[in-house]
């Protein structure tokens, strides 16, 4: 049996499906950035407003992250991420209806509440089927979802922008409707396409099945994990709590680019910016992203080392926006953040491999929960703050610069000690737990 070969067939199966579903789930998420132009002139929102409403989603995502992971255990993945999906992109379609701030912040906290549960969900069911020495490659090419979802996302939106006064909708209503309802039929998708294990796929002989079944069991032994398998052990691991603050750092700059990029390009453009040109533009960004995010996992995963990759992508993160702050044409801002994103993005497939290679059981559900819920609070403030900086400043420096800030200390966090098998800093011939 040719075992290079079991893990390029399960990527093959897998990773091009859950990439798919992670574009759809990360354009219902961010494409308020995209419409966030032409909405905000036609609902009268200030930025403050805006802010609130864009991060707010994060909060809905927050409460519910944690119970919604651990029913995915109870009624199994295939099931659990189809509902998901299909909640979502109905909420996502009804955002059209916006008219107020206050029906802003509830549709926003709605679609919060609908995704709760995915990308946990997502990074679990890797886990089923590639050993720890496997995943950051696996976990990478599916991050470069969030990447490519820029990519797609900018685009499509541009195009759905100039659909204003179609069928009597504005072309902001127009990015929530059309970017919606494919997400719930692809939610339906998912019922005949995922198997919630490797004992349950056809396409796996009986002798791979067996084997990768025995090497997934040998990898928990080897990092610990089947020394942590309760729901109580994930929140008595320090390496937990360690992981959590990263990641809200990463998710406060990821959701500022996300959500505020369009707007801080719009405005060196002038008064009268066009909102579709800057939709294009946000793309280049993201391909950079989607390459490096590759590269990076690939490199984790060849030296099998974690925290470095993850503390140098913070930095470079850091620099990028110091570089935007102090912009003052859209090109060079641009540039920035190419920078930034880069940063940002990359670190996904070193951060979730050194996060799940000690879990097991509910401890994998409830850790990897734990971590996305801590992390949703970084997706709050980081479009919070920059709107009420923006508003008090009249400026986008100020919140730049609070944002490289919080990324160096993002890179500091990683070099803190925090018990057995933190930094994963081993080669890839030599593997043992701290």
């Amino acid at each position: 049996m040719d075992e290079r070969e079991v893990y390029r067939r399960i990527t093959r199966r897998l990773i091009p499906y859950l990439f798919v579903l992670y574009i759809v789930a990360y354009i219902d998420r961010v494409n308020v950035g995209f419409a966030a132009m032409d909405m905000k002139r036609a609902l009268h929102f200030t930025d403050t407003v805006y802010g609130t409403g864009a991060g707010i989603f994060f909060l809905g995502y927050a409460l519910f992250d944690l119970p919604s992971s651990l029913m995915l255990r109870v009624v199994g993945s295939r099931l659990w991420i189809a509902r998901i999906m299909i909640s979502w992109g109905i909420i996502a379609a009804c955002m059209m209806f916006v008219s107020s701030p206050v029906s802003f912040y509830w549709m926003r906290f709605l679609l919060g509440v609908g995704e709760a549960g995915f990308v946990p969900g997502m990074l679990l069911y890797l886990t089923y089927w590639f050993p720890s020495h496997e995943r950051a490659k696996a976990v990478a090419k599916f991050m470069t979802a969030t990447s490519l979802a820029g990519v797609v996302g900018g685009p499509l939106s541009s195009a759905l922008l100039k659909l204003d006064g179609v069928a009597g909708l504005a072309g902001w209503q127009w990015v929530f409707v059309a970017e919606g309802i494919p997400t719930v039929l692809i939610g339906i998708s998912v019922l005949w396409v995922l198997h919630d294990g490797p004992e349950n796929a056809g396409w796996l002989s009986a002798e791979e099945k067996t084997w990768l079944v025995g090497e997934l069991k040998r990898d928990r032994e080897r990092y610990g994990a089947t020394e942590h398998h309760s729901l109580g052990d994930a929140f008595k691991l320090p390496a937990v709590w360690l992981l959590s603050g990263v990641y809200i750092v990463l998710q406060i700059g990821v959701y500022m680019v996300n959500l505020w990029m369009p707007l801080i390009l719009n405005s060196l453009q002038g008064a009268k910016g066009d909102s579709s040109l800057i939709a294009r533009y946000s793309t280049v960004p993201y391909l950079l992203a989607a390459i490096s995010t590759v590269v990076v996992g690939w490199s984790s995963d060849r030296w099998n080392e974690r925290k470095w990759h993850v503390a140098g992508c913070l930095t470079t993160a850091a620099v990028g926006f110091a570089w935007a702050a102090m912009s003052h044409s859209v090109v060079m801002a641009l540039f920035a953040f190419c920078v930034v994103a880069m940063g940002l993005w990359s670190m996904t497939g070193p951060f979730w491999a050194w996060a799940t290679r000690q879990l097991q059981g509910a401890a994998a559900a409830g850790g990897v929960a734990m971590i996305t819920t801590i992390g949703a609070f970084g997706g709050f403030i980081g479009p919070y703050v920059t709107g009420r900086l923006k508003d008090a400043t009249q400026g986008y420096s100020a919140g730049l610069l609070v944002m490289g800030g919080v990324a160096v200390v993002g890179a500091a966090l990683c070099f803190v000690r925090s018990g057995k098998e933190v930094g994963g800093s081993h080669s890839s011939h030599e593997i043992t737990a701290r």
